[in-house]
């Protein structure tokens, strides 16, 4: 089993910064990716950001390119998301998520075992 606590959610404004933490405890070698997911209010949970260490890849969501920047080592705490030039429509709960599954040259969100909570971003316009 694997446990995912996330932090650094906050409020800030549109324009600013923010990192995210994401930290795992457990049978953390047994990880395959980890990745950070957000759900706005009255919309569906969707892929931010995902570390593939089984493929040694990174996937970015469009909207997130070049603003948003996902890092970590395997099997070492924690995975950061940092995201930069933060707008209202990055309000959002962020969760963080692991896989257990190795081999994949993909990970969404329907192959994730493991979820954190979520952490709450909400920047102001």
């Amino acid at each position: 089993q694997v446990q995912l606590v996330e932090s650094g959610g906050g409020l800030v404004q549109a324009g600013d910064s923010l990192r995210l933490s994401c930290s795992a405890s457990g049978r953390t070698s047994s990880i395959a990716a980890m990745g950070w997911f957000r759900q706005a209010p009255g919309k569906e949970r969707e892929r931010v950001a995902v570390i593939n260490w089984s493929g040694g890849s990174t996937y970015y969501a469009d909207s997130m390119k070049g603003r948003f920047a996902i890092s970590g080592d395997h099997a070492k705490s924690p995975v950061y998301l940092q995201m930069n030039i933060l707008n209202p429509d990055d309000t959002a709960v962020y969760y963080c998520a692991a896989s257990k599954v190795w081999g994949r040259r993909d990970y969404d969100l329907s192959v994730m075992d493991y979820w954190g909570k979520g952490t709450l971003v909400t920047v102001s316009s």
